[in-house]
């Protein structure tokens, strides 16, 4: 029994050891380091910097940029504009509010999920004037957000033009952390590049970043992703909402049209993908024929949704169910649509972000990631594999059936009734 006792506490000491990696540690100038995603070996092979064998010395991945010219060029290089001479006549910005830059490109998810720091940011300085740099503008609030600029030559060159009070960066793509190290302001937060490689523009970042580079140490993060973003701008995450640009003409519109087919029922979206890329996520299409049934059973409207990657599933669904399908829209009319819904069913996704943005009842299928990432303010429900997954943040499935048949119909329907209660008449 003390043998056990003994083991087991050397065995948490090991663990304890070896979660604990400061970015100093990291070995930047290893051919398997690329910063904005997991190190390959790390999630391949549980290793890390210090006992890697697949270490691969590449001193051309340390790249020092100096000048202003180098860093623009830099980018411009990155990002495959073809004009790389630098607009010194862009516009400067005049204003007596607090200035205040995002640099947060993508993906869609992830800008939807970082803008409850706008209202944060607000709280704390009264008189902001927003600007965000961003590859997904349709989702940003025009109404919060002063600037909104897709990610393009002209807009770098307006942005390097001014001078900011405040600048954060979110994303770990070298192109916005090398924009961040050029911009003029009197605050910076994030990522930055600094020393040859990504780096933390404060250390209230670190945490951020780790995680995002090691398997090992993002599995066992207690922080949610909100948590973890106000950090890095050093602030407590104190329950700021999502916001979301939502047409509100067009919100009406789908509204009239979906109420009258669906004869006041409850409406349930049904997400039923997420892109071509996480087919570890899929839920089994049988699962979602067997779900519309008994939900059009206990009198519920079922409305598939998704993109132009579940077009074709959608329409099969359509076809052997009571289940509408109105088929693929742009972004902007995606939300409308998603806003005369009642409760959302989906994998983690888009839909997700959009759902909590719209302070809809939330019916989330789970299971490559940290479920300590997520924050449904006590909207939604997640749902797991019994089984648990051995997939973390993978796009392939190590099992022979996937952990994603675990999850019953029976499981899924009880929890959207329980969804449901909730739901003002």
């Amino acid at each position: 029994m003390f043998f056990f006792y003994l083991s087991t506490r050397i065995d948490f000491f090991k663990f304890a050891i070896k979660v604990k990696l400061r970015k100093e540690d990291v070995k930047y100038n290893c051919r398997h380091f690329l910063g904005h995603i997991p190190c390959k070996p790390n999630k391949d092979y549980d290793v890390q910097c210090d006992n890697c064998s697949y270490y691969d010395k590449d001193d051309n991945s340390i790249e020092f940029l100096h000048s202003k010219e180098e860093k623009l060029n830099k980018i411009y290089e990155l990002s495959n504009f073809s004009d790389t001479k630098f607009d010194i006549s862009a516009d400067i910005i005049q204003t007596k509010k607090i200035k205040v830059l995002f640099i947060k490109l993508g993906a869609i998810g992830d800008v939807i999920r970082t803008t409850p720091l706008l209202e944060r940011f607000e709280k704390e300085y009264k008189n902001c004037h927003f600007t965000w740099v961003t590859h997904s503008p349709q989702v940003l609030p025009k109404d919060k957000v002063d600037l909104i600029y897709l990610w393009e030559k002209k807009y770098i060159d307006i942005i390097c033009n001014q001078n900011y009070d405040i600048v954060i960066n979110l994303d770990k793509d070298k192109e916005a952390c090398i924009l961040l190290s050029l911009v003029n302001a009197k605050k910076k937060y994030g990522f930055v590049w600094k020393n040859g490689h990504i780096n933390t523009a404060t250390d209230n970042a670190d945490h951020k970043l780790i995680t995002g580079f090691f398997d090992h140490i993002s599995k066992v993060n207690k922080k949610n992703y909100l948590e973890e973003i106000f950090e890095i701008c050093h602030f407590d995450f104190k329950g700021e909402e999502y916001q979301i640009n939502l047409n509100q003409n067009l919100s009406y519109k789908w509204n009239k049209k979906i109420k009258y087919v669906s004869k006041n029922k409850h409406i349930i979206a049904l997400n039923t993908g997420c892109g071509l890329r996480w087919k570890t996520r899929l839920w089994p299409s049988k699962y979602w024929i067997e779900l519309i049934n008994l939900l059009h059973k206990n009198n519920f409207f079922c409305l598939l949704m998704g993109g132009p990657d579940e077009d074709e599933m959608n329409r099969y669904y359509q076809s052997k169910t009571d289940a509408m399908y109105l088929g693929v829209f742009d972004l902007e009319e995606f939300i409308a649509i998603t806003q005369t819904t009642d409760i959302i069913v989906t994998p983690v996704s888009m839909m997700m972000h959009i759902a909590i943005a719209l302070k809809k009842q939330l019916m989330l299928f789970h299971n490559i990631f940290n479920i300590n990432e997520f924050e449904l303010y006590d909207r939604g429900i997640i749902i797991e594999p019994r089984s648990g997954c051995d997939c973390y943040f993978g796009n392939s499935c190590s099992r022979e059936k996937s952990c994603m048949n675990d999850i019953s119909v029976q499981d899924v329907l009880s929890n959207i009734v329980l969804l449901n209660k909730k739901i003002k008449k």
